[in-house]
């Protein structure tokens, strides 16, 4: 796992969660990242595919999730809700990064960034939505 990775999908949940309670464009929100140098450590190229990709896949997103989630998936808080959409759109398009990756990437966002406790959420959530897009990953038991 490269820290720079981890960098840039912490600047991305950040991100998100803008975008998600402000509405603004995504290019004004890269901007002032960039003029905070809020990317330092980061790699830049993953933060904006993963940034712009969001969005850009958003209802398939949503309906991936749906089936597992607790409410809608816009009543979720705002914080787990850009670290699912997250986890589910690298589960999605980036298939190099094994899911279990991808989990405890998003259990260590939830972390630093949800509410007490939402790590379990976040890991409950990103499992079965994992297991259901990444299956041919899942050993079978024994």
């Amino acid at each position: 796992m490269s820290l720079a990775k981890t960098k840039a999908r912490q600047c991305a949940v950040q991100a998100l969660y803008q975008w998600q309670m402000t509405g603004n464009d995504l290019s004004l929100i890269e901007m002032d990242f960039i003029a905070e140098e809020r990317l330092k450590g980061a790699q830049k190229s993953y933060f904006k595919a993963i940034f712009y990709g969001v969005p850009k896949k958003i209802e398939v997103i949503d309906k991936a999730l749906e089936e597992f989630v607790d409410r809608d998936v816009e009543k979720i808080d705002p914080v787990e809700r850009a670290i699912l959409r997250l986890g589910v759109y690298e589960f999605m398009h980036y298939l190099e990064t094994p899911y279990r990756v991808i989990i405890n990437e998003g259990v260590n966002l939830a972390k630093t960034f949800g509410a007490e406790g939402s790590h379990k959420y976040i890991n409950g959530i990103l499992d079965k939505v994992g297991k259901k897009l990444r299956h041919h990953e899942i050993k079978p038991k024994k």
